[in-house]
């Protein structure tokens, strides 16, 4: 079994196509949006409706709430408007300003309006004290 590390877990896990998809994230996270190695969580539990969900990584703004969900599935997962509808619902517990959808060759951004749960899908990537503000 082959593995990557992952330095926000700050261990060793399985090699997996989506594995791969989320290390990528996190070094975009860190690199590009410049968000804080301290406020990015993986694999973060929750209750939606009494059930238990996980999401694949959740920023959190300099408030340390929620900022930006982010989804992450296999390169051979098309980014479907169930996967969309997936992380809208998880939303709706975490309420978060910005989501983030991606397979590793197509990446979807949107910025959500908490009040309304409506969302329009922006074309770049936000930087930390974007998010962090919103």
């Amino acid at each position: 079994m082959s593995q990557i590390f992952d330095p926000i877990r700050k261990k060793y896990v399985e090699r997996t196509p989506e594995e791969e998809v989320r290390q990528a994230v996190i070094s975009n996270l860190m690199g590009v949006m410049e968000v804080p190695v301290t406020h990015i969580a993986v694999e973060q539990g929750f209750k939606f409706n009494g059930l238990q969900y996980r999401a694949d990584i959740i920023v959190y703004g300099r408030d340390l709430a929620p900022a930006m969900l982010v989804e992450c599935k296999a390169p051979s997962v098309k980014l479907t408007d169930s996967v969309i509808d997936q992380v809208v619902r998880y939303n709706m517990v975490l309420g978060v300003g910005y989501i983030m959808i991606t397979n590793g060759k197509r990446t979807c951004i949107a910025k959500m309006d908490p009040a309304s749960g409506s969302f329009e899908f922006i074309g770049s990537i936000p930087k930390y004290n974007e998010i962090s503000a919103a």
